[in-house]
């Protein structure tokens, strides 16, 4: 059987953090690196506050936008009372990828030990996009990246991928 050939899909980034600024943001500057190089592209790149209303506009807003087929968020996700980046995306969530969060705190654990508990991060649908919240550090985007997202937004990996299934959302 043939391999299929890598197929681009458009990302959107958004920051949230009440403290960074697109040149101070390093986690979405290295994911945005990471996204492009791989062969993607940025649909839209932001950074919102961390307020349940400006994050929720926001999302919806990508959600309704038919080419923005991946949203990757990156802060917020932590046990703060600012933190609420987790509350915010599970109210849009249609499917929850639960297996999303246990992987990516699995691959945390053998780098910071159990302070990866601390992490809220999570994946699912929401509408016809696929949505994965972060923590803000750039080490943590890289651990979500390089370790899960990475194959699972690209049509080559098998036995599965996130890919094939988006055109049946």
């Amino acid at each position: 059987m043939d391999r299929p050939d890598f197929q681009p899909l458009a990302i959107a980034i958004l920051t949230i953090s009440d403290t960074r600024e697109l040149t101070t943001d390093k986690s979405g500057d290295w994911l945005q690196r990471e996204i492009t190089e791989t062969g993607h592209r940025i649909a839209a790149r932001e950074i919102v506050r961390d307020d349940k209303e400006e994050i929720l506009e926001k999302l919806q807003a990508w959600r309704e936008r038919e080419e923005v087929e991946v949203v990757i968020t990156t802060g917020g996700t932590g046990i703060t009372a600012r933190d609420v980046t987790p509350e915010v995306v599970m109210s849009l969530l249609d499917k929850r990828l639960d297996g999303f969060g246990e992987l990516f705190r699995q691959i945390s654990y053998t780098k910071i030990g159990a302070s990866t508990i601390q992490s809220r991060a999570i994946g699912g649908v929401m509408g016809r996009t696929l949505i994965f919240a972060l923590p803000g550090s750039p080490s943590a985007c890289k651990d979500a990246w390089t370790g899960i997202l990475k194959q699972q937004l690209d049509i080559r990996t098998k036995p599965c991928n996130f890919v094939e299934l988006l055109p049946r959302l």
